[in-house]
């Protein structure tokens, strides 16, 4: 799948109108931040690779907002999270490639990331957790967090234990970018949000 010059010419919905499911199918104030700091990383990748940010950050915003209704316990390719959300959103004439980007996200869906905006959806995913996590434990949050210390934590098994650093890091590679940088920009990204993501830390 590659994006056309019709998709890119569309008319997608508006930040505002993907808001409403957000909060019309999300209550968890963390899991609304979740979406919102993978919504920005998608945006900022956008414009480093000449994208359109509206559309990559629709797939960011709206990667996650059937999860708290459909969390999908058993990993199920076909329904609940992400397929439900997926059906909802076709059915309100999302474009496909948004709706692909959100399935690839998800590997038990055995749908593959073939675009440039799947690859970077599933880059962002985990890490921008595993950013939050660093930040909550520093006094700034993530105003002076740094790569090294987002890389010591992840020596440590035992912090956010249930992220696959593997995983993490083999999907900036697939992306096609180097660890460090990687890094350094997703956190950049998040600190342009800060306040919507409450991160600014207990001493910021």
């Amino acid at each position: 799948m590659t994006d056309t010059d019709a998709e890119r010419d569309e008319a997608l919905p508006s930040r505002a109108e993907a808001l409403a499911l957000v909060e019309e199918y999300t209550d968890n104030l963390n899991l609304r931040r979740h979406m919102f700091a993978v919504e920005a990383a998608m945006r900022a990748y956008a414009g480093k690779y000449g994208e359109d940010p509206e559309r990559w950050g629709l797939a960011g915003l709206l990667h996650d907002f059937d999860y708290e209704r459909w969390p999908n316990d058993e990993h199920a390719a076909d329904r609940e999270h992400p397929s439900e959300g997926v059906r909802i959103l076709r059915e309100q004439g999302y474009p496909e490639d948004i709706l692909h980007a959100i399935l690839a996200h998800a590997d038990y869906t055995g749908v593959p990331a073939q675009t440039r905006m799947d690859r970077a959806l599933r880059a962002v995913d985990e890490l921008t957790g595993f950013i939050v996590a660093c930040s909550l434990v520093r006094p700034h949050g993530i105003m002076d967090l740094e790569p090294r210390s987002v890389k010591k934590k992840m020596k440590d098994s035992s912090f956010a234990a249930a992220v696959d650093r593997d995983e993490m890091r083999a999907a900036a590679e697939e992306l096609g970018e180097e660890w460090t940088e990687h890094v350094t920009f997703v956190i950049g990204a998040m600190r342009g949000i800060v306040d919507d993501l409450g991160l600014r830390g207990r001493e910021g």
